[in-house]
């Protein structure tokens, strides 16, 4: 069983028997990995602070082939994020960027851009002034899928990529992926108009940018729903978003 030293961060955690928890880690050099910390819940555990959502550290794996879960045998805290349990628009915006990586990106499989990605876009939220914060995970996430090879279409048409006039509103298709042109709008119904000043921010997004002033609750409500129908349609099944409900709609829900 070789043993592996990667960075890591806590993207989920939850007990297991009265003395261990069972962590999902994304690391920078093996992908994602569900782990069990042995003795993580006595008192005097070795692992301390790890345990705790969006940790940051150096973790020790044993890993062995054809196991969904692994051993995780040490990890030591640089950062441990405390402000996103501080606020309640960090913390449910950084859990819903977690159930993103979770969800869309490939376990096992080391992407080392994406990991130092989600490590920043983590420090950013918790950097977010409250009136922010919503903002902030809104532009991790799209930053995140455009990594993941998920990045709608804002420039040319997502169906028959004519280019589009940027200073015009156009309707955005999450099934076929971003915005459409008139011509192809007429031809696939269903798709929501997108101002041109929301698809110049949305843009800004993708490449790892705030513009403009905070967003007003409306148009934010409005971001979270135009996010959560693109992750809909393009995820590979259909299990809801639990963490993301709760971002979206300011409470946990019940299981």
């Amino acid at each position: 069983m070789p043993l592996v030293e990667t960075p890591a961060i806590v993207l989920h955690a939850f007990d297991y028997s009265e003395t261990s928890r069972i962590l999902r880690l994304a690391t920078r050099d093996a992908g994602l990995q569900s782990v069990i910390a042995r003795g993580a819940r006595r008192g005097k555990s070795r692992f301390g602070s790890a345990v705790d959502l969006f940790a940051q550290g150096n973790a020790e794996l044993h890993l062995r082939e054809g196991r969904d879960l692994q051993t995780l045998a040490a990890f030591d805290v640089t950062v441990a994020r405390p402000a996103l349990a501080d606020d309640l628009e960090r913390f449910t915006g950084a859990s819903a960027i977690a159930e993103l990586l979770l969800r869309f990106a490939a376990a096992d499989e080391a992407h080392p851009q994406l990991y130092d990605l989600l490590a920043a876009q983590l420090d950013r939220i918790a950097a977010a002034p409250p009136e922010r914060a919503t903002e902030s995970a809104l532009a991790a996430a799209w930053l995140l899928l455009a990594e993941l090879g998920f990045a709608p279409a804002l420039a040319a048409c997502a169906a028959c990529d004519a280019p589009l006039d940027p200073a015009r509103d156009h309707p955005f298709h999450a099934p076929l992926g971003g915005l459409l042109c008139a011509s192809c709008a007429a031809k696939h119904p269903g798709a929501r108009k997108l101002p041109a000043a929301e698809r110049a921010r949305l843009a800004a997004w993708t490449a790892g940018e705030l513009a403009g002033a905070p967003l007003e609750p409306r148009t934010t409500s409005a971001h979270q729903r135009l996010l959560r129908t693109f992750i809909e349609y393009h995820l590979s099944d259909r299990r809801p978003l639990r963490a993301f409900e709760a971002w979206e709609h300011g409470h946990w829900a019940a299981p």
